[in-house]
C-alpha cells in the first residue's frame, strides 16, 4: 500500500512553483534534508526529466512522477506536492507534448520493487475524483487520508 510509505514531512500541500525545477528544488531539497537521498538527487532529477519526461495526462488534472537513477537515493521514499497552479511537464514517451501537472509524486527508489510501486501510484492517480481531493487537500495528514481510503476501497 502506498499509503503506508507517507510520511507527513515530505508532503508539501499548495506548492506555489513556476517551473519543473522549481519543484525538483522544493521536493527533492526534502528527500535530501530528511536524509532519503543525497545532494546530487536535486540535479539527477533535473537531467533525467530532459531525457525521459514523467508528465502524464490523465485528463482533468495532470501528474509527474520524476524520479532518478538508484544511485542517488539513500533509502525509499515517497514526496508529494500539490500545486496551486499548474506547472508543465514534459508528457512521458513524447518530445513535444506537455501536460499541466498539478500533483506531482516524486520516488526516491531502489532497484527493488519500484515498478510495483509505479503501478500502485498509476491506480491511484487515474481516478479524476481522487486527483481533484489531492489538489484540494488542505495539509500532508489529509493527503495521506484520501490515498489511504482509494486504497481501501
Amino acid at each position: 500500500m502506498v499509503w503506508e510509505k507517507l510520511k507527513p514531512e515530505l508532503i508539501i500541500p499548495g506548492l506555489e512553483a513556476e517551473s519543473s525545477d522549481d519543484i525538483f528544488e522544493a521536493l527533492g531539497g526534502e528527500l535530501v534534508k530528511q536524509g532519503y537521498c543525497k545532494e546530487s538527487y536535486v540535479q539527477a532529477l533535473k537531467d533525467r526529466e530532459a531525457e525521459f519526461p514523467t508528465g502524464i495526462n490523465t485528463g482533468e488534472r495532470g501528474v509527474a512522477i520524476p524520479h532518478t537513477d538508484v544511485s542517488h537515493v539513500l533509502k525509499k521514499g515517497i514526496a508529494i506536492a500539490t500545486l496551486k497552479q499548474p506547472v508543465s511537464f514534459m508528457e512521458m514517451g513524447t518530445d513535444d507534448e506537455y501536460v499541466k501537472a498539478q500533483v506531482v509524486f516524486m520516488l526516491a527508489v531502489d532497484e527493488k520493487g519500484h515498478l510495483e510501486l509505479l503501478q500502485a501510484i498509476l491506480g491511484i492517480l487515474q481516478d479524476q475524483d481522487i486527483l481533484k481531493k489531492l489538489a484540494q487537500a488542505k495539509d500532508a495528514e489529509e493527503v495521506i487520508e484520501i490515498i489511504k481510503e482509494k486504497e481501501n476501497m
